[in-house]
């Protein structure tokens, strides 16, 4: 790992999100200088941030602000962590277009109780923080390269030498999210021609061993460069199957596939949860990048690790945890993707950006069109809640709104009748109305037949449906428990739900 750098990496966020300690580990393992623009101010005035605010006034220290912080970013390439208000100048956000930013992200709760009591001028009423996190919150999104969710030190070694493919220009302008979890985690690339511009994450001498299905292995299973075997399936939810796994396996032996090697599942949802439960079976476990090319895979099966293959009585019934070692995103690829596959994608967007309230659900219940800023949304949201819970022991169950009862419907209409998408999208309305939000049901209801989802179903067999859900996986003794939504941002897991409300909900589909 070459440590020179051509460009800093910047670190920035809200006070209280850990940029400094991350800056900091980063640029000792480096061997790099480090500096820190709060610590600049005081060895040049003498004067620690609060007492510079109390005796000058915060207009004064932004001034001094922008110098100091202006003056590192044309200096050479170092790490740099900047004051958490410095962005509020124009100046210095013109300044970064030549660095790297590292957005160190921070959940509001977490920065509180942080800076909560510390002498930060503008920690010390909750009202004012929470309002100063709300707006700046907006520019720190926009202008993060790179997103971290925590200082953590193994996150920031493993992440190191993505950052550093950045820093020296061998990333293109791809924008990089970083997954934390077991090991460090791994990196989620984002952004036009990411299969081509994305450094591999695995060496060269582990052998590519793409696997696809008949739609999408024409258009893009050739994309991947270095291929040392593409393995094929038929198309469809209905061949998610144990039978189709087999084959897969067998494909792998013989093209000679060792543990050495890796998989790269090029494909929308079921490519990537079949591929996935291959690659953590395959003589027990060998890696896997993924290439998600549908929307649905994009913003959210394709990240977290849960992988599996369905069984006629139930989806998603046998399967096990396997993390990527990368996810590699290029909208772009969603520009052949047909428009009732797009629609059925949407009702992922609306599931996160329920979960994941702020600017997410501001853009989707404005009906603004998917784009790669909506994109990268998502799948920062789901990979926060992941790390969080990587096993579904707690808060990951959050993930599942919606999805009790469209699993359930999927696996009454046989896998046949609809797509993933279309079910959850049935799936959100019962949710909803077992969570008794009726404004937010109709406000949801309007949003997703915008998008061409459906709303009702017709003929539904509600028994069925209720039997599928009594077999939910989720299920470990008594009533099955669900994922409820009071409000945008506000989503409660293990909620114990009457019968009767969980079948007046699914009746009301079926009219």
């Amino acid at each position: 790992m070459d440590p020179a750098l051509n460009r800093s990496l910047v670190f920035i966020g809200f006070m209280g999100a850990g940029k400094s300690t991350a800056a900091r580990l980063s640029a000792e393992l480096l061997g790099s200088p480090w500096s820190d623009s709060d610590e600049i101010i005081e060895q040049r005035s003498g004067l620690t941030a609060a007492q510079h605010f109390d005796a000058h006034g915060e207009a004064a220290f932004r001034v001094a602000e922008e110098e100091a912080v202006l003056e590192l970013l044309s200096g050479p390439p170092q790490v740099i962590s900047l004051g958490g208000g410095s962005l509020g100048s124009a100046a210095v956000i013109e300044a970064l277009g030549g660095h790297v930013t590292v957005l160190l992200d921070v959940d509001l709760d977490l920065a509180w109780e942080r800076i909560q009591g510390s002498e930060r001028p503008l920690g010390r009423d909750r009202a004012g923080f929470e309002y100063l996190f709300r707006e700046r919150e907006y520019v720190y999104r926009e202008l993060g390269d790179v997103n971290l969710s925590t200082s953590d030190p193994e996150v920031i070694e493993a992440a190191l030498p993505s950052l550093l493919a950045m820093a020296h220009g061998t990333a293109g302008s791809l924008r990089l999210l970083w997954a934390a979890g077991a090991g460090g985690g791994y990196p989620v690339w984002v952004g036009e021609g990411a299969l081509m511009a994305a450094p591999w994450p695995l060496p060269d001498e582990s052998r590519r061993f793409v696997i696809s299905d008949s739609n999408v292995a024409e258009l893009y299973g050739g994309d991947v460069p270095l291929i040392a075997g593409l393995i094929e399936f038929a198309a469809g939810e209905e061949f998610k199957t144990l039978a189709t796994a087999e084959t897969v396996w067998d494909a792998l032996v013989e093209q000679k596939a060792t543990r050495a090697d890796h998989i790269v599942a090029v494909g929308g949802g079921v490519v990537g949860d079949l591929a996935g439960f291959c690659a953590a079976g395959f003589q027990r476990g060998i890696p896997v990048i993924h290439v998600p090319t549908t929307l649905v895979a994009q913003v959210d099966s394709a990240f977290g690790g849960k992988t599996g293959v369905d069984l006629p009585q139930a989806k998603n019934y046998v399967g096990a945890y396997h993390q990527p070692a990368a996810v590699i995103v290029d909208p772009a690829k969603l520009a052949t993707l047909p428009a009732d596959e797009m629609a059925a994608g949407y009702a992922e967007v609306v599931k996160t950006a329920l979960i994941g309230g702020g600017l997410l659900w501001e853009r989707v219940s404005g009906g603004d069109p998917v784009d790669e800023q909506i994109i990268r949304e998502c799948a920062r949201i789901k990979i926060g809640v992941v790390a969080s819970d990587e096993r579904d022991g707690g808060p990951r169950q959050k993930l599942n709104l919606g999805h009790t009862i469209g699993h359930a419907i999927e696996t009454a209409t046989g896998y046949a009748q609809l797509r993933h998408g279309e079910a959850v999208s049935l799936g959100l309305l019962a949710a909803l109305r077992i969570s008794e939000a009726p404004a937010l049901r109709e406000q949801v209801a309007a949003i997703l037949a915008g998008a061409g989802l459906p709303t009702g179903l017709p003929g539904l067999d509600v028994e069925a449906v209720l039997a599928a859900t009594a077999l939910d996986k989720k299920r470990l003794s008594g009533p099955v428990p669900f994922v409820c939504c009071s409000a945008p941002g506000e989503v409660h897991y293990g909620v114990s739900v009457e019968p009767e409300l969980v079948r007046a909900a699914v009746e009301e589909l079926a009219v």
